[in-house]
């Protein structure tokens, strides 16, 4: 064999070596890739298998969730239900039954309020006659609300909801749609108060509460008919954010002692009543004063109770008189240029003629300071005094004369018509 031969043999077995050993490292390299694969396969599959039972976990862990909420929700409001004992409807006579109010619910107190007390709450409409010549009228229509005191058609509200008693005509809205005539038994503009009469029988009279136990902080809810009758009853509440407020209004005139409050109190809704926690009436609102946004105003149902007792058990309230006229020191020393002995109190001007300060020999340039200890700054203080007293009762003024104290015994008479 020649060297050509030869090479050739050895290239051929070299080429086979080569083929060999290629083939041999493609079926380790493709056994190793279906290993892996399958590998990888088992391993996928594993994870499907993990995540479909961890779907299932978290779905039968969400219905049991959501199963064991409702047990409780409807346990719960069994509990608050029944605990609070708020009705849904007495369906046998079609009137709520008695509530009583969990104060501790910051939630559902505010409802429970409302529906005690929305039935006892009516809208009022006034109409008058402005006639400027004979040929000449106009016609006005005021708004307002009231809350019923009695059952037998007592309503309290605001003076000058019904114009100062001056209105022509009161049309008395009730929340079951009915509406009926009302007549002014008496009001006061100094407390902005009024008790209008209607006709109607077997009303639902609200709870008087006591507005001297009330603290800053406490919730308070006022029900009436802000800006139109079209939102007849809305309600609105807040706290109590102040209390014994003294408010000097546009004619100079002061009204106190007020509760100042966060609720929302307009037009609409001023005579309306500001309850508290437990749906006792504690004041009646107003909106005599202009008052800036988040700030109402409202009366104290203590100043209005015994005038509110004395007219339905008498038909009117009797207004009792000193007789005189005066004003508050400070305004006296400023517009004359004086200063007086007297700290504060109220400077007889004159006294009238057979009137009660007639009788007890006040002077003129009298100060008196205090009726039956009770500190006076200025006329507004002596007429609000003046009302837990009747027609011959008497009372002890604490006066300064010529810089001495004096005290003297003064008995009270009925005010006479238009003073």
């Amino acid at each position: 064999m020649d060297s050509d031969d030869l090479r050739e043999n050895t290239n051929e077995e070299s080429r086979d070596d080569l083929n060999d050993e290629l083939a041999e490292d493609f079926d380790q390299e493709f056994e190793e890739e279906l290993i892996e694969q399958e590998y990888e396969e088992k391993i996928y599959i594993k994870n499907e298998v993990k995540k479909d039972k961890k779907s299932l976990k978290y779905f039968f862990s969400g219905l049991l969730g959501a199963l064991l909420g409702i047990f409780i929700g409807a346990a719960g409001l069994y509990y608050y239900i029944d605990n609070n004992n708020i009705p849904l409807m007495d369906s046998s006579t079609g009137n709520p039954r008695e509530i009583n109010i969990n104060t501790t619910d910051d939630i559902y107190y505010a409802v429970a309020v409302a529906e005690k007390a929305m039935d006892s709450v009516v809208g009022i409409v006034t109409r008058s006659t402005n006639r400027n010549s004979f040929f000449d009228s106009q016609f006005y229509e005021g708004m307002g609300s009231g809350v019923i005191v009695s059952s037998d058609g007592y309503i309290l509200t605001n003076s000058h909801v019904i114009a100062d008693g001056t209105v022509e005509s009161i049309i008395v809205k009730f929340i079951d749609g009915t509406e009926s005539p009302g007549e002014v038994l008496w009001n006061n503009v100094t407390l902005d108060l009024a008790v209008v009469k209607v006709d109607k029988k077997g009303l639902q009279a609200a709870d008087l509460g006591n507005s001297d136990e009330l603290v800053i902080g406490e919730p308070v809810i006022a029900i009436g008919n802000p800006l139109s009758l079209e939102l007849d009853r809305t309600v609105t509440n807040g706290i109590v954010s102040g209390l014994n407020r003294s408010i000097t209004l546009e004619n100079n005139a002061v009204m106190k002692p007020l509760i100042q409050t966060n609720a929302s109190i307009n037009p609409g809704n001023s005579g309306g009543p500001l309850l508290d926690a437990q749906g006792m009436v504690i004041g009646i609102n107003t909106a005599k004063i202009s008052s800036a946004e988040g700030l109402g105003f409202s009366i104290p149902i203590n100043v209005a109770k015994d005038i509110v007792e004395e007219v339905i058990r008498e038909g009117t309230f009797s207004d009792v008189y000193i007789g005189i006229r005066g004003v508050a020191i400070d305004v006296y020393e400023r517009q004359l240029d004086v200063k007086l002995s007297a700290e504060y109190g109220v400077v007889v001007i004159e006294t009238l003629t057979d009137s009660p300060a007639q009788e007890a020999a006040l002077n003129a340039g009298d100060v008196i300071q205090k009726i039956d200890g009770l500190p006076l700054n200025d006329m507004g203080d002596l007429q609000r005094a003046l009302f837990k007293y009747k027609p011959g009762e008497n009372a002890t003024l604490e006066i300064v004369r010529n810089g001495e104290i004096l005290e003297i015994e003064i008995i009270f008479e009925k005010k006479p018509s238009g003073f």
